[in-house]
């Protein structure tokens, strides 16, 4: 078993609770009621998408290796 790494991103919803993407993960998107519930719906769906890669016999990857920023800008 190797330890793997995901970033994942929460957005809150206007309706409540907060929708987590998995950006290195094309189409891995779950919900949870609460921050910790998307944090535990995140781990299974990533699980679950791997599962699915393994099955497939596509290679398993993580995003240890992207560098991350945020860029702010002025727009008009």
């Amino acid at each position: 078993m190797s330890r793997l790494t995901y970033r994942i991103m929460l957005r809150e919803e206007p309706e409540g609770g907060y929708t987590v993407l998995v950006p290195y993960l094309p189409g891995c998107v779950t919900y949870g009621k609460d921050m910790n519930e998307a944090h535990i719906m995140a781990e299974e769906a990533i699980m679950a998408y791997l599962e699915s890669q393994r099955k497939h016999g596509e290679p398993i990857v993580d995003d240890s290796h992207i560098l991350e920023g945020v860029l702010n800008l002025e727009y008009a």
